[in-house]
């Protein structure tokens, strides 16, 4: 599955321009749906100077992409080289600023991977329990 996946608000809090502080499991999750398979994109508005900070935030942390802002993977063309539309083509979008707001990264591993959480009642009591399990923090 291909996911792109927004940074500010998403995988950090929202700081913007400074980097926030990781949001919780937000690394972890990703970095456990790369090894699955999964293609992850970092779908930002951040550029230039910016963008690097984010890229490297992220490295750092044992995350790397599989494209930035793009559905060609990294290095393989240009910007300039498309002659197709820019529109991000994937399967999933995760974004802070998504239709209900942003789900807790458990859910969002859930529904990746077709197998949704409790109910929402539940879902506030039993938020971080499913990732600690699942990474054993």
């Amino acid at each position: 599955m291909i996911i792109a996946v927004d940074f500010d608000g998403t995988i950090v809090e929202h700081k913007y321009p400074k980097i926030g502080k990781e949001k919780p499991f937000a690394i972890d999750t990703l970095r456990r749906l790369a090894s699955e398979g999964h293609k992850i994109i970092l779908w930002t508005s951040r550029e230039g100077e910016l963008l690097d900070d984010a890229l490297r935030f992220c490295k750092e942390r044992g995350l790397t992409f599989y494209s930035v802002n793009s559905d060609i993977p990294v290095g393989n063309l240009t910007f300039s080289d498309r002659t197709t539309s820019t529109k991000l083509i994937a399967d999933v979008y995760i974004d802070d600023r998504n239709l209900g707001g942003l789900p807790d990264w458990g859910e969002i591993y859930g529904i990746v991977n077709g197998s949704r959480r409790q109910s929402h009642h539940h879902k506030h009591h039993h938020r971080h329990s499913f990732l600690r399990k699942l990474f054993g923090r």
